[in-house]
């Protein structure tokens, strides 16, 4: 009922809503912080542990850092606690989108994605990681990753020059082969779960998804030269259409994501490949998308 009563809100209020949570958010941080009830690394590291992350894993972290709790020194403490616990064999990954809204909007604005550049607008925790040394980033105008640790290079180097951008040369899809897990970490899967759209280009995909339109994008790599891309982005129509959080249940009962609890934060682990698997068995079978998850005829309503 809460998600259904969100999409068809106007935008202003839609906003109005969230200058209100962030405010009430940021008060209770700050009495965390005046009361020294603070999160440190190594109780971060041990949380981490707790719900199923491991030493070598590649993990595509979607955070709210607010929804935590007052973290001692903020972003770069959860960072390293997130890179410690991977380990050196592993390899950390954060989407770092550039578009606050639409994408479509974002690229009728005739914007140019810098590769060193371009800020993230995913939040303070993937712009801070962005900035990091030896970080690598995916070169795509619109759904870009970056990546640090064993394999960031693998992940990163063949975003450019693709006409979607979750296919298997994507870093999302590549996490799937990989055997990568995603932690949702105070976020929902309506909220963030990128790896849901790895379906769309996994399969024929029957529904329009993707906009007519096809957009050139200057982009400026890491030496500066300038390059254009083609890409197609999200029908914001179809995009509206989204219930992914009405998918969990699926997703629990086959045993594709842990719940738990990192600080306050309600956290999912997810296997990133088991997902994969599971949608497209699913559509397969049932017609089961983020758009239909219930499956083309409702067939799986209890």
């Amino acid at each position: 009922m809460k998600d259904a009563l969100l999409r068809i809100l106007p935008e202003p209020i839609l906003e109005l809503l969230k200058r209100i949570k962030k405010y009430f958010r940021n008060r209770k941080l700050t009495s965390q912080k005046n009361n020294n009830q603070l999160l440190t690394k190594e109780g971060l590291i041990d949380q981490i542990k707790n719900i199923g992350v491991a030493k070598g894993d590649h993990l595509l972290v979607h955070c709210s850092l607010s929804k935590i709790g007052y973290i001692n020194g903020g972003a770069l403490t959860l960072i390293e606690a997130l890179l410690e616990s991977v380990g050196p064999e592993g390899t950390l990954l954060m989407p770092v989108f550039p578009a606050k809204g639409r994408n479509k909007d974002y690229l009728l604005e005739k914007t140019v994605f810098e590769l060193n550049n371009t800020p993230s607008q995913m939040g303070v925790v993937s712009e801070t990681f962005r900035k990091m040394t030896g970080v690598k980033r995916s070169f795509h105008p619109t759904d870009s990753v970056c990546a640090f640790g064993k394999e960031a290079d693998y992940f990163t180097n063949s975003h450019f020059g693709n006409i979607t951008p979750y296919n298997e040369y994507s870093p999302f899809r590549k996490l799937c082969n990989k055997k990568g897990k995603i932690l949702m970490l105070g976020t929902t899967l309506n909220g963030a779960c990128t790896n849901l759209h790895t379906l769309e280009d996994a399969v024929l995909f029957k529904y329009p998804v993707y906009d007519d339109q096809i957009f050139t994008v200057k982009m400026i790599n890491h030496h500066g030269v300038i390059h254009k891309m083609e890409t197609k982005v999200h029908n914001p129509v179809w995009s509206a259409k989204r219930n992914c959080d009405a998918l969990k249940p699926l997703f629990e009962k086959e045993q594709v994501l842990i719940n738990g609890k990192i600080g306050e934060a309600k956290c999912m682990l997810i296997d990133a490949n088991k997902m994969l698997e599971v949608m497209i068995d699913y559509y397969n079978k049932y017609g089961v998308t983020m758009y239909t998850p219930f499956g083309t005829n409702n067939e799986l309503i209890n």
